[in-house]
């Protein structure tokens, strides 16, 4: 086991170092190819994303006996999520306040439309719903495919028992397929990796002007690092569970995170590393990692806040505090509904800042940077759901609740 570590850990390393030199050297071939690779490799990983959600959820919530075996899990799991990303944006929202980046822009006088905020969420909750089953794969809406999983699942308890052992065994069945597949993809991340920083040093080279988003970045950066490196430490910490431990357990998925800019693509590697290096019960990670993924988004809150703030404040549009504080909880919902995929935030405040009829000539200016900052909020977001599932799984240890003795219908009985 030790071995395979090593070797992998090598490769990525190899990966890397190969990443950086052809970056440099900024062949069209070699950009070429690795524009090629990554578009492959993103795509293999939204083929599977969807489905292991869908089939992770179904095959654990239709294996238990009742519904408050499934409420036991999913409220703790629920709870600390809206707490860790409420506090990201709290964070956030200190710090745009100490920092104010807005100041170093020439405020520009604007007319403010309210935000429809009851239209614009109105009709969020009903694309939750989709009208056609197929849909939320095809179009790889995460948080819908979240919600049939869970309303079918739900539904199957209702079922006699041979009717959930068939719906079970059948699913569970197709779970293992899609996690098998997803085995082999995971072997294809070396040269994905290369592909990656490729692409990311060529873009470097590009130059941009940054001082007049300078302290933006810095806010936004400093948001996410505060994030992962005190806070959400702390909170595993108190809660019981060793923070170096779990992140050096948990690092292979973090890494994919951070190249990969997308948590519902690194799922599959963040259930294998929590599973097979951190010990977590394959029954919590089944069901906790694709609900984390689904709604738990740290690094998106802090982004949605900051990001709105400063390009509306940028253009002379002032919020009292009680007005910023109110941000906070917006930026925290639209965190929780917001899809785990490459510039799901950025289109986020995109959407809220054209309902304030803002112009948005600022968002092309963040544009180029966007790549760093959605790799660090990817990396936090798998983070901070790696945090949260293991101290679900500390404390329903230590309490002797419902996962020990979590009843399953399998195929055996």
């Amino acid at each position: 086991m030790i071995r395979a570590v090593l070797n992998s850990n090598l490769t990525l390393i190899i990966a890397l170092f190969f990443g950086v030199i052809t970056g440099y050297w900024n062949n069209p071939i070699c950009n070429q190819t690795a524009t090629a690779i990554s578009e492959i490799f993103i795509n293999l990983l939204k083929l599977i994303s969807a489905p292991i959600i869908f089939l992770s959820i179904f095959s654990v919530i239709s294996g238990m006996l009742n519904v408050e075996e499934f409420k036991n899990i999913s409220k703790k799991l629920i709870k600390y999520t809206l707490l860790t990303t409420y506090t990201a944006a709290c964070i956030a929202l200190i710090l745009y306040i100490l920092i104010d980046p807005a100041r170093m822009l020439e405020v520009k006088p604007f007319s403010q439309v309210p935000l429809n905020v009851e239209k614009g969420y109105l009709n969020y909750l009903i694309q939750i719903v989709p009208s056609n089953i197929l849909t939320p794969f095809s179009e790889n809406q995460v948080i819908s495919v979240l919600f049939l999983a869970i309303l079918f699942s739900i539904a199957s308890l209702g079922l006699q028992k041979e009717q959930r052992l068939f719906l079970h065994s059948f699913f569970s069945g197709l779970n293992a397929l899609i996690m098998k597949v997803a085995s082999w993809v995971i072997y294809l991340i070396p040269i994905a990796i290369w592909s990656f920083i490729t692409l990311l040093m060529k873009d470097m080279q590009q130059g941009f002007k940054v001082t007049e988003v300078a302290l933006y970045l810095l806010t936004i950066v400093a948001a996410n690092l505060i994030q992962g490196f005190i806070i959400l430490p702390l909170f595993a910490r108190i809660k019981g569970v060793s923070p170096v431990k779990l992140f050096l357990n948990m690092l292979p998925a973090l890494s994919l995170a951070f190249f990969s800019k997308s948590s519902s693509a690194t799922l599959p590697m963040t259930m294998r590393c929590a599973e097979e290096r951190a010990g977590m019960s394959k029954k919590l990670t089944n069901l906790a990692f694709p609900l984390c993924t689904a709604i738990n988004m740290n690094g998106c809150a802090a982004f949605i806040l900051v990001t709105v703030l400063f390009v509306s404040m940028s253009n002379g549009i002032h919020y009292s505090m009680v007005e910023m504080i109110l941000w906070t909880f917006i930026a925290t919902i639209a965190a929780v509904g917001n899809a785990g995929v490459p510039m799901g935030c950025y289109f986020l405040s995109s959407a809220f800042l054209a309902l304030q009829n803002i112009p948005l000539t600022l968002l092309a200016v963040i544009l180029p940077f966007y790549a760093i900052i959605d790799m660090l909020e990817t990396t936090i977001n798998v983070w901070s759901d790696s945090c949260v599932v293991a101290v679900v799984e500390h404390e329903m240890e230590t309490a002797k609740d419902t996962l020990p003795g979590i009843e399953v219908i399998s195929a055996e009985k």
